[in-house]
Formats: C-alpha cells, structure tokens, sequence
C-alpha cells in the first residue's frame, strides 16, 4: 500500500503515459562541427609516494609501461633494476595526458633540482600533487585503497597510443568583460573552473582545452555569452526541452518538471531510482522527466527560463557526490535570480530546486516536493539561440508578454550579470573613460555632442566602467528591465561643449575642464597660466612658446598671434 495522500492516481497514470512519450522523442544530433583536442602517449609512467607501496605498483606495471619512480622517503628494499628510483622531495606536478612536467630535489645528491617529462602519472601521496577537483586526463591519485590501486594500474596500462575529446566550448573575445586596461572586471569562469583550466591572458581570458574536463560550467556563469558549451549547444539543447514538453502535453500530461543530471554518477542514481519506483513511497513522480547532460553544470537561466517558457512548471538540478561544490553555489545562484524574476511577473509558485543526492533514496525524497510553478498559458516556440544573451532575450520577451504582471524592473541580487547603472551627474565630467572600458557597447558617447549614453539590454554588470571611472561616479545597479528603453540609447548625463579661448575649437566639456581648473590650480605647470587649462592641446603649445621667447614669465597667456 502506498501511503502517498492526495494522489489523483488517474493524472499519475496519465502523466506516467506523458512520460514515457515525451522520452521516445528522439532528436537527431547536431552536425558533427566540433573541433578535438588530440593527446599523444608512449607509456612513459611517473610514480610518487612511499616507497613500500611505490615499488610494488613500479613492479606491476614495469613489464608493461616505461617506469620512474620518485620515492618519498627511505626504501627497506631495493627497487628492481628495471626502472629507475629516485629518492627525492618537493616535488611539484603539472600537465595533462601525454605532457606532465615534474619537478624535485633529488635526495641522492643534495639539493639538485631535476626534472622531466612524462606522458602518464600514477600519484600515491597522502594529498594529490595535481590538487584541482577534476584532476587531468592521465593523472591518478586513487588514494590508499586496494582495489582503487588495482583499477588506475589497469587503467594506465591501456593508456597508450593516440586520444581524442572534443573541445567543449567556444570562445569569442570581443565578448570577454574580464579585464579592460589594467582594471579586473569579470572572473567568473576562472573562478569556477574546477580543473584549473582557465587563467587570466591580459584583457582576456585562456582556456587550456587539455586541462579543460568540459563541465560547462564556465558557459553557464559566463554574464556575456562569450564562452559557450558545445557539447552540444544550447540550440540542440532547446530542441530537445522544446519536442520533450511538447510530446507531455499533447498526451495529457500536468505539471511538467525537467531533470536535469550529468552522465556519470548522476544518470546511475536516476535509472536506480526509476527501476525502483513501483510501490516505493518515494519514487520517481511521474510528472519528473530526466533529461541527461554531458555535465549538469553545463545548462544556466537561459535554459532554464526558456524550457519555462516551453511549459515546464520547473526545473530540478541533480549534483551528486561526484561534482565540485562550487557548482551547486553557482547554480543556487541563478536559481535565485531566475525565481526573482518568475515570481515578479506573477508566475506563482516554486520554479527551480537545486538536488543535492547521491543516492535514490535521497533523490526520491527530494522529488516529492519538485517543483510545481506556474507556466505561461501558451508555450513557446522559439528556436533557442546560440548567443546567450538573446536565448534569454527571447524566453524573458515571451513570458512577459504572458504574465499576470508586467513590472518595469526587477530587482535582482548583487553579481546579477543584468542591470544598469547609476551616474552621479555631479560627479560625473564626461571624460568617456567608461566607454572606452566597457566591453558590451552598454556605453557609448556621442558624436553630436557631449553625451553618455547607455543601452541596458547590453549591460553584464562587469563593473569595468566603475572601476575605472577616475571620479568613483559609477554605481551598479542590478535588475532586469521590461521598460520600453531597454534596448535603446539613453542619455545619462550630459554638458555642454567647451571651446577654445584662442582657436575657439572644441575640445572637451564644461564639466571636464571646471574639474581640471580645480584640480590643477596649484600644480606649477599652470601657476599663473590657468588659462592655458581652457585651451586646446596646439593652442597651449603655441601659447608657451610664445611665453618663452618673450621671456615674460608667461604673461602672455590668452593672447592671439
């Protein structure tokens, strides 16, 4: 007996049959346009750790690979001719499969530093060397457990020849808000990466696709779009969500809820559950469709907003022992944002939830509260874009226009990547330092005349205009905005233009130069020449020099030749 109450047990079974049509939808994949990494490795294998439990590993796998061992500490035995041994400390490790470089003092001869390059490392230290969550393809550091052992030495022993994987992600630069001169902006992909495959390149950012594991996660904090998965894309990705719900509808299911879960640990906890289902007082609700991912980092808001749009009443996130903890905060994150703004525009209920299970039964349990928001009354039938920025576009365009509410702005939390952006006019003296900082044309000046303008559909909240606005003028403001303006030109602050006292060209702004006036008073460049502040860059040339070959001191200041 099932002790589930108020259960319509003839919507269940309705929406069990939904289900089950709504999985039959097979999409055909997306054109094979993905670029691969290739690694290369002849065998060459780095073993590190104590020496008892070194050497028997350096024993099993010399008949089969080429062996070096770094031994941590003193040997009760010798090691077999058949490999060398090196009694050494500090050793530091880095690389990928194929191009791991290791570094030690080397104890056998004092404090000489060696090195050398290895194509596989079997890693038996008490803490990883490598110590990145998602460790590199040909590193392993299976801790002290037999049969762990057991299962990296099989492993390495078939890791020979030639590999491929896709690259997982495209990069666009002009897109990239991290940095504009000098001044830090965005870091988001960096600091969520959890195979330490991203590093900061200047104004830009680099993405070593060796390292790179492709969680996605990146893509999905990534406020501009200019980092973006593509295993697949978030086209292929939308078509799926699109058929899938469209396939529940049409068969009479209620209340659709997708599931996202990444391949590994995460598809075994799901079919577990599912096959466990009947009878249990915590199986898999019916109105739950799985939906797998490569990783289940690699969808954000605008996924998730779009398969709302679609007709889901929610999303459900499962994370798993097997992810970094860093991603679950992310995602909570957009969760937090996406719900702000479902719930301004009168979308009522829960919409999302982040699963933190690693088992069935915690699945199951968490399930039974899935999400059960409101959807718009007609679905969508966008075709998601490539471009994040207007996927999002698209699925916010289609639930404002069928929301009970339709508010001008939402106010959204802190590091929200949209918004606009508050100017102190007084403040502020229009030397466009800001516009020459902004990554995602947000702010633009104006050739009629002096004016700061900004477009707020372009904003990402990177603060690089804040940052780097010499009179701390700037403020963030996040939101999202349905005003009629947001996707048009809006003057911030604006002066008038000011003109050269000699030349009578115009140079600058009235603001611009009352602040310099004030601030260059005393610097003895202009000491008694503050007119030459109100002049053009030629005419002050000209103004010193006839100053100096009239031997005045500078009292010519003003005049015209």
């Amino acid at each position: 007996m099932n002790d589930r109450p108020a259960i319509d047990w003839v919507q269940e079974h309705r929406n069990a049959a939904a289900r089950e049509a709504a999985l039959a939808v097979v999409l055909a994949p997306p054109p094979d346009s993905l670029q691969t990494v290739s690694y290369t490795s002849a065998g060459k294998t780095l073993v590190i750790g104590s020496p008892d439990l070194a050497l028997r590993c350096a024993d099993q796998l010399c008949g089969v690979l080429p062996v070096t061992v770094l031994l941590t500490g003193p040997a009760a035995q010798p090691a077999s001719p058949a490999y060398q041994a090196l009694h050494c400390s500090e050793i530091e490790l880095s690389g990928w499969l194929g191009a791991f470089d290791a570094r030690w003092r080397d104890a056998g001869r004092g404090v000489l530093r060696r090195e050398g390059r290895f194509d596989l490392v079997l890693d038996l230290s008490p803490a990883p060397l490598i110590g990145s969550h998602q460790k590199p393809h040909g590193y392993f550091a299976p801790g002290a457990g037999d049969a762990d052992i057991a299962a990296a030495i099989d492993s390495l022993a078939q890791m020979i020849g030639e590999f491929d994987k896709p690259k997982y992600f495209r990069y666009k630069d002009r897109l990239c808000a991290h940095s504009r001169n000098g001044q830090a902006g965005c870091s988001a992909c960096i600091d969520i990466c959890s195979a330490s495959a991203i590093a900061s390149a200047g104004d830009l950012v680099r993405v070593n696709p060796y390292l790179c594991a492709g969680c996605g996660a990146c893509t999905t904090v990534c406020p501009t779009g200019a980092l973006a998965y593509a295993y697949p894309g978030a086209p292929y990705t939308g078509d799926r969500l699109r058929a899938v719900l469209a396939s529940y509808a049409r068969e009479g299911g209620l209340d659709p809820v997708i599931l996202f879960h990444g391949a590994g640990q995460g598809s075994s906890v799901v079919s577990m559950l599912d096959a466990n289902s009947e009878g249990q007082p915590y199986g898999l609700p019916a109105r739950v469709i799985p939906l797998e991912l490569h990783h289940m980092a690699a969808t954000g808001i605008d996924v998730w907003l779009s398969a709302i749009a679609y007709g889901a009443s929610g999303i459900s996130v499962l994370v798993t022992d097997e992810e970094a903890p860093q991603y679950a905060d992310a995602l909570e994150d957009q969760m937090g944002m996406a719900q702000e703004i479902l719930s301004a525009l009168g979308y009522a209920g829960v919409h999302f939830q982040l699963v933190r299970a690693a088992t069935p039964a915690g699945l199951g349990q968490a399930l039974a509260n899935a999400p059960a928001g409101v959807a718009p009354r007609q679905a969508a039938t966008f075709h998601l874009a490539q471009e994040k920025r207007n996927a999002l576009d698209m699925a916010l365009d289609h639930l404002f226009r069928h929301a009970t509410l339709q508010p001008v702005h939402v106010p959204l939390p802190p590091r929200s990547p949209f918004g606009a952006i508050a100017v102190d006019k007084a403040s502020c003296t229009l030397c466009m330092s800001c516009v020459g900082a902004c990554p995602s044309s947000a702010l633009m000046d104006s050739d009629a005349a002096p004016q700061l303008r900004f477009v707020e559909k372009n904003c990402v909240q990177c603060g690089l205009c804040a940052n780097t606005c010499p009179e701390d003028a700037i403020a963030l403001v996040p939101r999202m905005s349905f005003a009629d303006t947001w996707n048009k030109a809006v003057v911030l602050n604006e002066t008038e233009p000011f003109c050269c006292i000699r030349c009578n060209k115009p140079f600058g702004t009235l603001l611009m130069i009352q602040s310099m006036l004030g601030k260059l008073a005393q610097h003895s460049a202009f000491q008694g020449n503050l007119d030459r502040i109100r002049m053009c860059g030629d005419c002050r040339v000209i103004d010193m020099m006839q100053s100096n070959l009239a031997g005045d001191g500078g009292k010519t200041a003003g005049r015209v030749a």
